[in-house]
């Protein structure tokens, strides 16, 4: 048996999907979720082999909701409009459904699952060029101590390279995200936040100061009395964006 979980926040759409697995009596659904949250919950609780996931819902997208699953099981995605994620679905193949959902297609892309379960570097593949559209880059979802939190790229102070994380630094505290440097580099909003060091970016509101430390060795003073190091590519792009 594959061991399935829907999640949707319209009934109507997970009602859809149901009638569809009636006939394929090799997928046996475990739980039902009608937002992000729950599905985290669902998941965690039930480690299915498959999920059909939503992407436009209300709190956190389907999207983000992903990234915060440790063991990703195989995704069928459910859309009605994202040109954006269906390119990056059609190049890293996994599979999607477009809303109204067509049972031909439904059934067409079950046939997919037996190739295509525990594949989770394609839904990697999927969530790295998803990350990358401006409808995902004006917030950063994370998960600490069980509890998401959703925030705005406007309250992150500064990154720092942490490991294999990224230390997001915000008023409300430090926040990890298991990304890279160069993934906020290339998808935060390069007018707002400059990469001042191999292991900082900083948000350019925050600076209150730059400071020549040594020959030819700067240091940036931000709003909340932290001192970061400037390496030379880092001083000329900040210079630039400051227009000095």
């Amino acid at each position: 048996m594959i061991r399935t979980i829907l999640i949707d926040d319209e009934p109507l759409a997970r009602d859809v999907v149901k009638f569809y697995l009636s006939e394929h009596k090799e997928i046996e659904i475990v739980a039902e979720c009608c937002d992000g949250f729950e599905g985290l919950k669902a998941i965690t609780q039930h480690k299915p082999d498959l999920i059909f996931l939503d992407i436009q819902m209300p709190k956190i997208s389907g999207f983000e909701m992903l990234e915060l699953v440790e063991d990703k099981p195989a995704v069928i995605f459910t859309t009605a409009f994202d040109e954006y994620a269906i390119k990056a679905f059609e190049v890293n193949a996994v599979d999607y459904l477009l809303k109204p959902i067509d049972k031909l297609r439904f059934d067409a892309a079950i046939k997919k699952l037996p190739s295509r379960l525990n594949q989770t570097e394609n839904t990697e593949a999927v969530l790295d060029a998803a990350a990358r559209s401006p409808a995902q880059n004006n917030r950063v979802v994370v998960k600490k101590d069980g509890i998401i939190k959703i925030i705005p790229v406007a309250d992150i102070n500064y990154l720092e390279a942490d490991d294999d994380y990224v230390k997001l630094s915000t008023s409300e505290g430090a926040f990890y995200k298991n990304k890279t440097m160069a993934f906020f580099e290339q998808t935060l909003d390069s007018g707002q936040f400059i990469r001042i060091h191999r292991s900082y970016i900083i948000n350019l509101a925050q600076v209150t100061k730059i400071e020549l430390k040594e020959k030819d060795s700067y240091v940036v003073l931000l709003k909340s009395d932290i001192w970061l190091p400037v390496s030379k590519t880092g001083y000329v792009k900040l210079k630039a964006a400051l227009g000095l």
